[in-house]
């Protein structure tokens, strides 16, 4: 509450008393430094809202389209369009409504939305982790593991099954109780 009425005040201030309106807040606490230091950086701007955060900031988010100040200084021009503006709307042109717009908003939401091309980026980093984590992964086979141990081929895994079912490993619910011992051959 105290940063939005401080805000408030910047508004109306002239230029040279607003910088010690700004100190003397700071120094007594009713703004926090960091406030005290944006509301500095504003310059010639109107304060219009909370904003999305809280500080006077500008962002343009089409899930919080009202910032908390505008986008461009307060020019003479502007002015004189804001003064246009309070009368009625339809002695005003098409270009100066848009001009009204861009000293309020940087962008449009047709503009905000328009895909910019960045998941491009993001899809060729991607590719690159991919690409690089494969090399990786070949490298260290071909480089830093042991060899595969004899028992991997396949002479050794029958030698390794046949002995499992003459020593009738696990009977009833594994492997010898699917095979056949009076006929030897696998169960149907």
């Amino acid at each position: 509450m105290a940063s939005r009425m401080m805000a408030l005040a910047l508004r109306h201030q002239p230029a040279a008393s607003k910088t010690s309106l700004i100190v003397r807040a700071a120094h007594s606490g009713s703004v926090n430094p960091h406030l005290a230091e944006k509301l500095e950086k504003l310059g010639n701007r109107d304060v219009v809202g909370f904003g999305w955060n809280g500080e006077p900031t500008y962002y343009d988010r089409p899930d919080f389209p009202m910032p908390a100040i505008r986008f461009k200084e307060n020019t003479p021009d502007v002015l004189a369009l804001r003064a246009k503006e309070k009368e009625d709307w339809k002695k005003l042109s098409i270009q100066e409504k848009k001009a009204l717009y861009r000293a309020s908003f940087c962008q449009t939401f047709a503009e905000m939305k328009y895909p910019t091309g960045e998941w491009k980026m993001h899809l060729g980093n991607t590719l690159i982790v991919f690409a690089l984590a494969i090399y990786i992964s070949l490298w260290m086979a071909a480089y830093i593991y042991d060899p595969d141990p004899i028992s991997f081929d396949e002479e050794h895994q029958k030698a390794q099954l046949k002995r499992m079912l003459t020593l009738e490993v696990n009977p009833i619910h594994g492997l010898s109780a699917n095979w056949d011992y009076e006929n030897k051959r696998w169960k149907k």
